[in-house]
């Protein structure tokens, strides 16, 4: 049956009881490029440290030689950047609470001058083992609850899981969680099994040490066949990573990617792959002038490349096993190139040979502490429009001991040239967002959603994009009303990148009056609505153009799922209302009966900005609550928390729910109640609810939501 969705606009004529939002990502100027290939200046950086591996800071200008295609340039621009040291507290490890059966902590949110460093964790499930693969689930885990730290904007990302894989970065463990929970071994992909693929049994006579004469041709068929497989697939981990790369391009702090792999060969037994080796220096080019440093990682570790007890020689002779041998060995050590050639190239690390792979992933991290710019201004023959041709780059350092690592070159285009080319029709300036893994701030939107069940529509999610309509265009018409025309476009992908609902719809809106100014004061709202038929994690995109302008606003939100016909305490995501008690009816302050409370679409539940002094309504649904045998009751327990920077400011007491006007005892309404204080600080906070069944065993005892709102000057 096909996918329906529900899509509708409101035009803040009324407030609407389900909205949700999230900030677009943030976005860094040119200004901050560390990597520049333009005709005035060649920019770079360098890592340099000493035989133990540490960082050396103290050199000038005069300890370096630069050289262009072996050519030594004259250095014209040259400083040390050092990365702001680590806080001891980091709101990413407080997300873990001490008691392992207590809710998880709300994260703190991320500002763009706060972030530190931007980490691609990219796991090439295309070229994993299902051996490997375990291995890096449990190095990411530790990760994620170790060494995380303060300022880290960390995305975990499937080569194979399609565009719609590409989770926004986030300091939300809960976020990464939900993407190590997704990683699988892929079945269609380049590896097996095991990491070193078993020898087989058989009689083939004519096997030769190296394994290329005297083949039968039965043998040149399948090696055939499987390179041909290999290359696909190697070329399918370069396209992810360059889509990774381009979008890391607007992105602040030191930006890395690391690539966890069972290997991307560059040669095969017949020579070098044109075609890996075109992708992997494209890729290199690109990583270089988006100020990416590409860290590699062989997630097979430490090999012994001999016998082992899954290997079948019954059949072969002693040549023939010296022969599978020697190519096993050969296919190990050329799997290899493609990791080291693309750390080599971006100044990153190629960690091979450690069974360790958290450890791969500190020697990562500590590698980010500082870099030298070193730049000097380029030959007029660097540039020449009739010959493309990749420039080399070699760095020395004059002082005995040390070792530099550097981006080795880059194709003799500028920057301005390498650009790619805008869009220029509707569906692809709206594709375009929707499949970059980062928000757009163009026009300005919020995005907010939750889940929610029906007892006859089922699990569903609905969404509200807020639509700052101050970045539209409306056209004042003769008669006095004002039209605009946007186009919009929301994708809903699953946990491994497939679309499970889309809609693209264009609108024509007129408003004239009271109505006009109300919108752009207050922006309007658009409500998506999609079904879900299983449980899991979901990512809604959306995107919204300004036919006028042409200008793209984008945003995307994470969700995951519970299964509700699991019989576990859920809690439905959260609706937020703020309003002020002074303005309030005379019927309010005399406690009538129809007391009616104003309220303001800034502290409405899509754009949750509330002022010092006003009162945080909550409201949610419980699901799966325990019964009581004897009253056929719920016996539960409601708190409210507060957070802000990570950090618990605010305790409710436990609250006994009064479940006596609930007719659903499977879907119990709830809310409550916070003021906030006419002392608190502006800034971004945390509301968090948590509900304890009493009559629940302890692993299925707890639930909660939190959502995140603003406090704002008056």
């Amino acid at each position: 049956m096909k996918k329906q969705s529900s899509l509708s606009i409101i035009l803040m004529l009324a407030l609407v009881a389900q909205i949700f939002g999230q900030n677009p990502a943030p976005q860094t100027s040119d200004d901050d490029d560390v990597v520049r290939i333009t005709t005035n200046l060649i920019q770079v950086d360098a890592v340099v440290t000493d035989k133990n591996d540490k960082p050396v800071t103290d050199l000038r200008a005069e300890d370096f030689e630069i050289l262009e295609d072996g050519k030594e340039q004259e250095i014209t621009n040259f400083s040390y950047v050092p990365l702001a040291p680590m806080s001891r507290r980091s709101p990413a490890a407080n997300t873990t609470p001490a008691d392992k059966n207590a809710p998880p902590l709300p994260p703190a949110r991320v500002q763009p001058e706060q972030v530190r460093r931007t980490i691609a964790l990219v796991v090439d499930d295309l070229g994993l083992s299902f051996e490997s693969t375990n291995y890096v689930r449990r190095a990411l885990k530790r990760f994620v609850d170790e060494q995380m730290q303060e300022g880290d904007f960390v995305a975990i990302v499937r080569t194979g899981g399609g565009m719609g894989a590409l989770q926004a970065f986030t300091s939300d463990k809960r976020q990464l969680y939900a993407a190590i929970e997704r990683l699988k071994w892929n079945q269609l992909g380049r590896g097996g099994v095991s990491a070193i693929a078993p020898i087989e049994g058989g009689n083939i006579a004519t096997d030769t040490v190296g394994g290329l004469p005297g083949r039968t041709s039965e043998t040149d068929i399948n090696d055939d066949l499987n390179q041909f497989r290999d290359e696909i697939y190697s070329v399918g981990t370069l396209g992810a990573l360059n889509h990774i790369v381009r979008g890391l391009r607007e992105m602040p702090g030191r930006k890395s990617v690391m690539l966890v792999s069972d290997g991307i060969r560059i040669f095969n037994r017949a020579g070098e792959s044109d075609r890996i080796l075109d992708s992997l220096r494209r890729l290199t080019d690109l990583a270089n002038r988006a100020s990416v440093v590409i860290y590699t990682m062989d997630a097979r570790g430490l090999q012994t490349l001999t016998l082992t007890a899954e290997d079948n020689v019954s059949g072969l002779t002693t040549q023939q096993v010296e022969a599978r041998l020697f190519n096993r060995r050969n296919d190990y050590i050329e799997s290899q190139n493609g990791l080291i050639y693309l750390a080599k190239q971006t100044g990153g690390l190629a960690i091979r040979g450690t069974n360790d792979l958290s450890a791969g992933i500190k020697e990562m991290l500590d590698d980010q502490q500082g870099y030298y710019l070193i730049g000097y201004r380029p030959d007029e023959g660097t540039f020449d429009p009739k010959r493309i041709r990749f420039t080399n780059l070699k760095i020395r350092v004059k002082r005995p001991g040390l070792k530099v690592r550097y981006r080795n070159g880059f194709l003799n285009i500028t920057d301005e040239q390498a650009r790619p080319e805008t869009p220029r029709t509707r569906q692809a300036q709206l594709i375009r967002a929707i499949t970059s893994p980062f928000s757009s701030g163009d026009i300005g939107v919020r995005l907010t959603s939750l889940f929610a069940n029906d007892p006859k529509s089922g699990t569903f999610m609905r969404s509200l994009l807020h639509v700052d309509a101050k970045g539209l265009t409306f056209a004042e018409e003769a008669d006095g009303w004002h039209k605009v025309v946007f186009d919009i476009m929301a994708v809903t992908f699953g946990d491994n990148g497939s679309i499970v609902d889309e809609a693209s719809r264009t609108h024509t809106v007129r408003v004239r009056g009271e109505t006009y100014k109300r919108i752009m004061r207050n922006g309007f709202e658009y409500v998506i609505t999609v079904p879900i038929k299983k449980a899991g994690a979901y990512q809604l995109r959306t995107a919204l153009r300004d036919s006028a302008t042409e200008r793209v606003g984008s945003a995307s939100q994470f969700i995951e799922v519970p299964d509700i016909s699991k019989n576990r305490l859920t809690i439905s995501g959260l609706i937020i209302n703020g309003f002020d008690p002074a303005k309030q009816t005379k019927n309010a302050v005399a406690g009538a009966p129809d007391a009616v409370v104003e309220s303001e679409p800034d502290a409405g539940p899509a754009v949750r900005r509330l002022r010092r002094g006003m009162v945080l309504d909550i409201g949610y649904v419980i699901y799966n609550a325990r019964l009581d045998k004897a009253t056929q009751r719920p016996q539960l327990q409601t708190q409210l928390k507060l957070f802000r920077d990570g950090q618990e400011i605010f305790a409710g007491n436990l609250v006994n729910y009064d479940a006596s006007k609930q007719t659903d005892l499977k879907r119990l309404n709830a809310g409550g109640r916070l003021q906030i204080g006419t002392e608190m600080t502006p800034g971004d906070y945390v509301v968090q609810v948590i509900v304890t069944d009493m009559l629940a065993k302890d692993k299925q005892r707890t639930a909660t939501q939190w959502i995140d709102f603003q406090i704002v000057e008056k």
